[in-house]
């Protein structure tokens, strides 16, 4: 099985801490911020801790499954699985995304880093390109979320 990876860093003016609190309220957060393409993210399993099973369904109406793997409150990271729906899905046996946002040491600003690691059952239907386009969809919801907490800055 082959793997594709890719890495994504993004600055952010809000801090680590609020950021981190919005993604863990994602399921809330990305229908309202981003209702174009998120129509509803519920929990099938659990209640967003660690091994929740959640369902991602978007406006065209595909849906997505994924594990919550990993949170840590401490260094503001956590960590999903998505392991079923979806177009790409056809081609892959998982994609997993570890996410971190690192406090900026000159501002009270943050980064967002994101590593992807995506499982392929065939690596000639899911290139470095799909993985790029990926990324610009993961920074486009990110910078939709930072808006609204820029916005609303009792959220969070």
């Amino acid at each position: 099985m082959a793997v594709v990876t890719s890495e994504l860093e993004v600055p952010s003016s809000v801090s680590a801490s609020k950021l981190f609190k919005a993604f863990l309220d994602f399921r809330n957060l990305a229908p309202k911020v981003e209702p174009e393409s998120f129509k509803a993210i519920d929990y099938i399993k659990g209640d967003g801790g660690i091994g929740t099973i959640q369902q991602t369904t978007f406006v065209d109406g595909s849906k997505t499954k994924l594990t919550v793997d990993a949170i840590d409150h401490t260094n503001f990271s956590l960590s999903t699985t998505i392991f079923e729906g979806g177009e790409w899905m056809d081609n892959l046996e998982s994609a997993t995304y570890h996410a971190k946002f690192v406090p900026s040491t000159t501002n009270d600003g943050s980064t967002y880093k994101v590593s992807s690691v995506y499982k392929c059952k065939d690596p000639a239907k899911f290139t470095e390109e799909n993985a790029k386009f990926a990324d610009e969809y993961t920074k486009k919801t990110f910078k939709a979320i930072e808006a609204y907490i820029v916005a609303n800055p009792n959220a969070y």
